[in-house]
């Protein structure tokens, strides 16, 4: 008996079943699952990343950009504020170091005491006398300025003068036996007191000899208190 083929023998027996569910629409076999990108494929890939590469180190530039821009301005101006202190102090270290020419520079004077308001008062420590009883005559300087004020005092300045009338009896500059200078610094509203207890003599000028027993006798008298220039104004007292 001659063999009888199957349906599937023949130029049909070696074809997969897909190869026909395969084809597409056009008539084109799809590729298959396992089959890797085509050049053209990365081509594209790869200029797409490079792109978005390109695109972020652009952002990350700016922003680099800008912030050195901010803190380079920011670092100008602290720069600049602490030139300017470093300048101002400069120029008050060189005003302070260096003295002004101005006239308000040159020193002035000193104040000193008016002597016009030191004044000199005659005073006695009674009004009236009894025949044993010798006067003390007082001569007292007064500052009445508000600075101090230096004043000679001593016995070389000073003159106590009793007077009756046009007499003339007695001077303490007529036989003074040594005058001296005595300067004292009197300060504001005080005074310098000295006393002189008269006994009753009298004299002349030059301290020429006196008739004997020639005294102050019975009666009133005028005492005037001078110190150099200056004279006070007179005091009465009276001698029994």
């Amino acid at each position: 008996m001659g063999r009888q083929d199957t349906p599937n023998s023949g130029a049909g027996r070696n074809r997969s079943p897909k190869t026909a569910a395969q084809k597409s629409a056009t008539g084109k076999t799809a590729p298959r699952a396992g089959r890797k990108p085509s050049p053209a494929v990365y081509r594209r890939r790869r200029l797409f990343a490079g792109v978005a590469l390109l695109l972020v180190l652009c952002l990350i530039a700016g922003g680099v950009a800008t912030l050195t821009s901010l803190l380079g301005g920011a670092q100008q101006a602290s720069s600049a504020q602490d030139s300017t202190q470093d300048a101002s102090a400069e120029g008050a270290a060189q005003t302070g170091a260096t003295p002004s020419a101005s006239p308000s520079a040159t020193p002035s004077a000193s104040p000193t005491c008016d002597q016009k308001l030191v004044t000199v008062k005659a005073t006695t420590n009674k009004t009236s006398y009894a025949a044993d009883e010798k006067p003390v005559l007082s001569l007292t300087v007064t500052n009445g300025g508000k600075l101090p004020c230096k004043v000679n005092i001593g016995t070389s300045q000073m003159d106590f003068l009793v007077t009756s009338g046009s007499d003339r009896v007695f001077s303490s500059a007529d036989c003074q036996a040594a005058s001296t200078d005595l300067v004292k610094t009197v300060a504001p509203g005080k005074s310098e007191t000295a006393n002189f207890p008269w006994p009753r003599n009298r004299s002349v000028q030059g301290c020429e000899k006196v008739p004997e027993g020639a005294v102050a006798g019975g009666g009133y008298y005028v005492f005037i208190a001078k110190l150099g220039a200056k004279v006070s104004p007179p005091t009465v007292f009276q001698l029994s």
